[in-house]
């Protein structure tokens, strides 16, 4: 795996970024950290989440895939090797949105 340095924090990033916007509801908690798990094996050291997934987006399922990730981290204690890229969405017109 190639890494490149993120901006001027000192931290190296890899060139691969695994999406995770279907876990929770494509994907199963166990099929996430599987996933996860590969993820990491093969020298990924990022994650993409938003707190809007998985998609499509729904009021009963927004936020599941971040919890996923949560319990792969606390399952996993590899949170000093894993950086998660993580970003907000406008509430638009879905009033269960924060």
């Amino acid at each position: 795996m190639r890494y490149r340095q993120l901006g001027r924090t000192g931290l190296k990033v890899s060139e691969l970024c695994l999406g995770t916007m279907t876990f929770g509801e494509q994907n199963s908690e166990a099929e996430g950290h599987a996933q996860m798990d590969c993820a990491v094996d093969c020298g990924i050291n990022m994650f993409d989440a938003a707190e809007i997934y998985p998609v499509p987006p729904k009021r009963e399922t927004q936020g599941r895939t971040e919890s996923i990730i949560g319990t792969w981290l606390a399952r996993q204690k590899k949170r000093d090797k894993v950086l998660v890229a993580t970003k907000i969405a406008g509430r638009g017109t879905a009033d269960w949105l924060r």
